[in-house]
């Protein structure tokens, strides 16, 4: 990860940073809005609205829409603005989740909506060099979609303990990681562009914040179950970390009624009932496919067989005991469940409901319990929010962070 300083910060130069935000964000909510809406919705003076607009637009950030024709109103027309998305020749970024099957590479627009996307298979890929392969795959997948259009930079996104300060995967017990420093990694097999890193909970908890349902920047659960299980928490629209960058370590959780034995030697932890890999296992064990992954068991399901629904169901139901848990400890507005078989079947998403709103003492709102807003795509939209994210927080100083990153790479 880059970090560079332009010397000393003043005090105007955080009201400018902060009035900037506070305007990407509005149009970011409301567009296509004119300035004097924006200045109605944030409470900012037309004054800072037009200079925060007038800057978000030379960093190619904004663009006013056509001016509009006929009308005959009295007064001069009021020209809305909008975000400059890549459907419109705006930036992009890049995003890749590296999961331990595959990666999952993106590029998505500043409304978070994919553009392009590709799934690479890590077939006999080893872990040691993961990060130069996958750099490799995804500079031609950039080189295939991003034309014209500028470049923001690379997010990027797995699962484990990573510490987003660094770009270091501190700990990932599934690909045997330690203190690894993947965005120094990844940036070098791209060649120069930012690399930031993090943890897909947290990433994905972000996009809700940014992109998903109001109710997420009050407060949010985010619960991961893949082969990796991990969670995040969101409080006023700022994602929880902790000392070290910890926070979300949900692999050990208790699962009610669960007996599996785990390594840890305990037994009901949640990684070992409802990961990806827990779940492959036992359907090769009941003869339901032949092959332990679980994208096999979800296929099977969907094609009508009998057992594989009811492993999913199973799978299912052991998650929504674990979201009740989740429940009573935070209450937040919102709890997204990100699982492959209830983002895309919603039946399973109410087997989780069920199974929640059954064992949890505060909560008897299953809507509380939602799957991810951007369905299939939740992963690469994730990750590309890991850029996105700095950039509506602070539009200006990361703009001249990653167009310094640029040069010196």
């Amino acid at each position: 990860m880059t970090s560079t300083s332009h010397g000393p910060r003043m005090a105007g130069d955080g009201r400018r940073e902060a009035n900037a935000a506070t305007v990407l964000r509005t149009v970011l909510d409301h567009g296509p809005v004119s300035r004097s809406a924006v200045a109605r919705l944030s409470g900012l003076s037309p004054a800072a609205v037009s200079r925060q607009a007038t800057d978000l637009t030379r960093l190619g950030l904004l663009r006013d829409l056509p001016e509009p024709t006929g009308g005959g109103g009295v007064g001069r027309p009021q020209i809305p603005v909008d975000l400059h998305t890549g459907a419109t020749g705006g930036p992009v970024a890049a995003g890749v989740h590296l999961g331990v099957p595959g990666s999952t590479f993106a590029l998505v627009d500043l409304r978070g909506r994919v553009l392009a996307r590709h799934q690479y298979p890590h077939v006999a890929l080893g872990p040691r060099s993961l990060p130069e392969t996958v750099g490799a795959e995804l500079r031609a997948f950039l080189g295939r979609h991003v034309a014209a259009r500028p470049l923001l930079g690379v997010g990027a996104a797995i699962g484990g303990w990573v510490d987003p300060t660094t770009g270091v995967v501190v700990r990932h017990d599934a690909l045997g990681w330690r203190r690894r420093p993947l965005a120094a990694e990844l940036s070098r097999s791209l060649g120069g562009p930012a690399v930031r890193l993090d943890n897909h909970a947290r990433s994905i908890a972000q996009s809700e914040i940014l992109f998903g349902r109001p109710a997420a920047r009050r407060s949010l659960v985010h619960l991961f179950v893949g082969n990796v299980v991990d969670a995040a928490v969101g409080l006023a629209g700022v994602v929880h970390q902790g000392p070290g960058a910890a926070a979300g370590d949900v692999a050990h959780l208790p699962v009610p009624d669960s007996t599996v034995p785990c390594p840890c030697g305990r037994s009901g932890c949640l990684e070992v009932t409802a990961s990806n890999t827990a779940l492959a296992r036992t359907a090769v064990r009941r003869g339901v496919v032949p092959e332990p992954e679980a994208s096999l068991v979800v296929d099977a399901a969907a094609a009508g067989d009998r057992r594989a629904d009811r492993l999913l169901r199973e799978r299912a139901r052991a998650v929504g005991r674990a979201v009740a848990l989740l429940l009573d400890v935070l209450n937040p507005d919102l709890v997204v469940v990100t699982e492959q078989a209830s983002v895309l079947e919603p039946d399973y998403l109410e087997e989780i409901r069920g199974a929640a709103i059954d064992l949890s003492h505060v909560c008897d709102d299953p809507e509380r319990i939602v799957s991810p807003h951007a369905g299939p795509a939740t992963l690469p939209v994730a990750a590309g929010t890991v850029l996105l994210n700095s950039l509506f927080r602070r539009p200006i100083e990361t703009m001249e962070e990653l167009r310094y990153a640029e040069v010196s790479g």
